[in-house]
């Protein structure tokens, strides 16, 4: 019995830090930026990648994935101010342009480096709890999703960059008219979303294999996970991970990991039904 508690608690706990690390760098930029960003699975494909590449060049674990976030990163300021900027506030360009950026990302990638990219081994190795061994990795990942959350309401709650990318994004022209750099402002904001999306993939890089179309496994998630949350990354991102992991848990305890898939999309779609702005959206309206 205390075995199946604690093996149900740690399904609980991986699934929903995979969906808010997953989720986490989309919801600044679908949730607060409103660029449905289809290529989000290409930055965690980035981010992976080099943090393979330079964590084999003998760099300790926790660098090379800064090092893929900073990539990633950087990447994402490029493609926002070739291609994004032009398109804010009409969504529907978004989804076709950041499509033929995954595209042309994953084949690219699959020409360049081939099919697949030899992987790491996961660090730290595991611990015994009852009669199951756990990945103290895993573990890890749960602290680092919280650890996340915190750093991102801390930036935009406590420091002038937050209130000014708040500003920014929610009334632009009255920031630009008191001042305020906006196109730097969205570069950066956009260049956070896409380094966390990065580190997502560093992250989960020594736990899985690397594929140039490795990021279709993050975008589903991340995407249900931010549509169920709502505008608010804050409001909505956490407890969207939290549930929605909950449910992915229970269903793959009982019938496996396709009724655990299963289970998430269909509680989405209800979630969806029931409150189309999402969990945030309903905090908002009972906070008003």
């Amino acid at each position: 019995m205390v075995d199946a508690v604690v093996g149900f608690l740690y399904q609980f706990g991986d699934a929903a830090a995979f969906l808010i690390l997953a989720a986490s760098g989309l919801a600044i930029i679908f949730g607060m930026m409103g660029v449905i960003n289809l290529a989000h699975g290409e930055f965690i494909m980035a981010g992976a990648y080099t943090t393979v590449s330079v964590a084999k060049l003998g760099v300790p674990l926790p660098l090379a994935i800064g090092c893929g976030a900073l990539v990633a990163g950087l990447i994402g300021i490029v493609l926002e101010r070739l291609v994004i900027r032009h398109l804010y506030r009409r969504p529907l360009d978004t989804i076709v342009a950041t499509w033929g950026v995954s595209l042309i990302a994953s084949q690219g990638t699959l020409i360049l480096l081939g099919p697949s990219l030899s992987d790491i081994s996961t660090p730290l190795g595991s611990v015994q709890i009852g009669d199951l061994s756990y990945s103290v990795y895993r573990f890890v990942l749960m602290g680092t999703a919280a650890a996340i959350l915190l750093a991102l309401y801390l930036l935009f709650t406590f420091t002038r960059f937050g209130v000014l990318a708040r500003a920014t994004i929610q009334v632009p022209h009255m920031a630009e008219a008191l001042g305020v750099n906006t196109r730097l402002i969205y570069s950066l904001t956009f260049g956070i979303g896409a380094a966390l999306a990065g580190a997502t993939g560093g992250l989960y890089a020594p736990t899985m294999t690397l594929v140039p179309t490795m990021g279709s496994q993050f975008i589903t998630e991340a995407f249900v996970t931010v549509v169920t949350g709502g505008g608010d990354v804050f409001l909505g991102t956490a407890p969207a991970g939290v549930m929605l992991g909950f449910i992915r848990a229970a269903m793959t305890s009982w019938e496996g990991q396709l009724a655990g898939q299963i289970g998430l999309l269909v509680a989405v779609i209800i979630v969806i039904r029931i409150l189309p702005r999402g969990i945030s959206g309903l905090i908002l309206r009972e906070r008003a």
